[in-house]
């Protein structure tokens, strides 16, 4: 028998194997959802994770506009945003981002906000692919299906 070997292996960027993953957000609560991609985008889920390395997951996510916060977020939650010039600061709600032109984008602040910052977490953030619909063109790519709600009963708001 193989003695336990007391070093870490570190895989390389071509020993990668890249899946792809899609998830229904109807009704799901954005933070939990978003730490579960973010999970998947940097490849934490997988033994083989290795932080220097892109080896996360390709991840799908459609009705990303029936996200769901809990509390009061939709109306008291806000976020700034500078425009570059003095006294420049704009501010919104969920609520109102969700009903405007880009509803996915409350998705997408949440989830790149816990991707590291730098040139590998912009590398992961390309496998991001949000939309607001259920119509997606990735089904060449033949996705599994991640059930989120199942994780955790807290998941799923119970409309």
């Amino acid at each position: 028998m193989k003695a336990l070997s007391k070093t870490t292996r570190s895989i390389k960027p071509a020993e990668v194997e890249k899946k792809w993953h899609i998830i229904d957000a109807e009704n799901l609560v954005v933070g939990r959802l978003a730490v579960v991609i973010a999970n998947h985008l940097r490849g934490k889920h997988k033994p083989s994770f290795t932080p220097h390395v892109d080896c996360g997951d390709h991840v799908i996510v459609i009705n990303a506009d029936k996200v769901r916060f809990t509390g009061n977020k939709t109306t008291d939650k806000v976020y700034y945003k500078h425009t570059g010039y003095v006294g420049g600061i704009k501010e919104t709600t969920p609520e109102k981002v969700l009903e405007g032109r880009f509803p996915e984008r409350v998705l997408e602040k949440a989830v790149t906000r816990m991707i590291p910052r730098g040139p590998l977490g912009r590398a992961q953030l390309k496998a991001l692919h949000l939309y607001a619909g259920t119509e997606h063109p990735h089904d060449g790519q033949q996705p599994e299906t991640l059930d989120v709600a199942s994780m955790n009963r807290k998941n799923k708001v119970s409309a």
